[in-house]
């Protein structure tokens, strides 16, 4: 008598960036993908790795590209380059994505599940019910961020009737979902708000993750923590970093006026590392205000980031007003992981804040709340010793509660359970 052998059900997944693009989500996918191969067998559609905004020349020839990584199928889909600084090109870029991402879907035969996060803002909800109809196939949305309440919350459009097209857009695309799956205990109650409490799309909570086997604790004598210090001047320095996306959903720029305050304090380095829409009026204001001990460094490869990670003393964790149920930062992962204390800058009940709170592992204030911050600063200057315990339990709740292997669990039961 012969037995069946074990069939794995198909699955796609509509990435928009992935490995190797630097973007967090990117970077989650690939280690989600990766981490769900005994059950599924996966296809990735994404764009070529452009998340800087420029494009390598080896993927400007041909409309798509066909790749395999750590067994995970991969197809790219050409985009044309763009600034994160320019509206116009940021858009033709994503468009470019969403219609590759169509054309894409007919070339990857037959799905069993359609997975897709919500990036594109509101588009990347729709190309997984383009997927979901066109492979008759189970979908599952996975939100990372709410649109359009993230944009509301910061102001970048104003246009109410955009914005209720996308909120109605992207509601659609909820309830066409057999599962919507959120990131944050807030964000739940976000997708009970936006139905009312009437019909609510079927629901879970899993949180992000960081792989604790590649970020962890180093001291901080350790040779390549030490190079880096030394390459970007933080020698001798306590480290106050911020380590993500520069970007609008952070109140940098409101944070640099608290910064200024601290001019004159040469033995304190306020480091940013990172990119996005806002660095180039950061780096205007600490030109402008001659601010010395603030530094700029880009972005680390994945490998380098546990070296960056440890060189800071402490890190910010920091949301905008009115971000809290929207997006959780992914940021908070790694300084967890890196065992590093926290200043969080972030609203009371929003997921990151509660999960700070119930570590007690650093100082919490709301957003918008300067004095406050600056305060926290000042009492970190002036009783630097009492950083060097507040991370020390970030590691084991990390590793129990938020580390690769307990979230992809709960996922692969998720969609199976569809």
């Amino acid at each position: 008598m012969t037995t069946e052998p074990n069939i794995k059900k198909k699955l796609l997944i509509y990435a928009h960036y992935y490995h190797p693009d630097v973007a967090s989500t990117g970077q989650i996918l690939k280690e989600l993908a990766e981490g769900m191969l005994d059950p599924f067998d996966i296809t990735v559609i994404c764009v070529v790795p452009s998340y800087t905004g420029s494009v390598a020349a080896e993927y400007k020839t041909k409309m798509f590209y066909y790749e395999e990584i750590n067994g995970v199928k991969v197809l790219r889909i050409r985009v044309p380059e763009f600034s994160k600084n320019n509206k116009m090109s940021r858009i033709k870029n994503i468009l470019a994505y969403f219609v590759g991402a169509m054309l894409a879907t007919f070339k990857v035969g037959k799905m069993d599940y359609v997975y897709s996060i919500s990036q594109p803002p509101v588009l990347g909800g729709l190309i997984g019910v383009w997927g979901k109809w066109m492979k008759r196939a189970k979908y599952i949305y996975n939100i990372q961020d709410f649109n359009p309440e993230q944009t509301m919350a910061v102001g970048y459009s104003k246009n109410k009737l955009i914005l209720n097209a996308m909120l109605w857009f992207d509601k659609f695309s909820c309830k066409c979902s057999d599962k919507v799956i959120v990131v944050g205990r807030d964000m739940v109650e976000t997708v009970k708000q936006r139905f009312k409490g009437k019909r609510v799309p079927n629901h879970s909570f899993i949180n992000n993750w960081i792989d604790e086997k590649e970020i962890y604790p180093l001291p901080d004598d350790h040779e390549q923590v030490v190079a880096f210090k030394k390459q970007y001047g933080l020698e001798n320095k306590f480290v106050i970093m911020y380590s993500g996306n520069i970007g609008l959903y952070y109140d940098l720029e409101n944070i640099m006026h608290v910064i200024k305050e601290f001019k004159e304090q040469d033995d304190i380095v306020f480091a940013f590392i990172g990119e996005g829409s806002v660095l180039s009026n950061l780096v205007d204001y600490k030109e402008e205000h001659d601010l010395k001990n603030v530094t700029f460094i880009p972005y680390q490869k994945k490998s380098d980031l546990i070296y960056s990670l440890n060189a800071g003393d402490i890190h910010w964790c920091i949301n905008a007003k009115g971000i809290k149920g929207v997006s959780v930062p992914s940021k908070l992962y790694g300084v967890l992981a890196a065992g590093k204390p926290i200043i969080g800058v972030l609203e009371e009940g929003s997921e990151a804040r509660m999960i700070i709170e119930e570590i007690g592992c650093g100082f919490v204030t709301e957003p918008g709340n300067y004095s406050e911050v600056a305060r926290i600063i000042q009492r970190l200057i002036d009783e630097k010793q009492i950083v060097s315990s507040m991370g020390a339990r970030n590691r084991e709740y990390l590793v129990n509660n938020l580390a690769r292997d307990v979230s992809v669990k709960k996922y692969i039961k998720e969609i199976l359970d569809c």
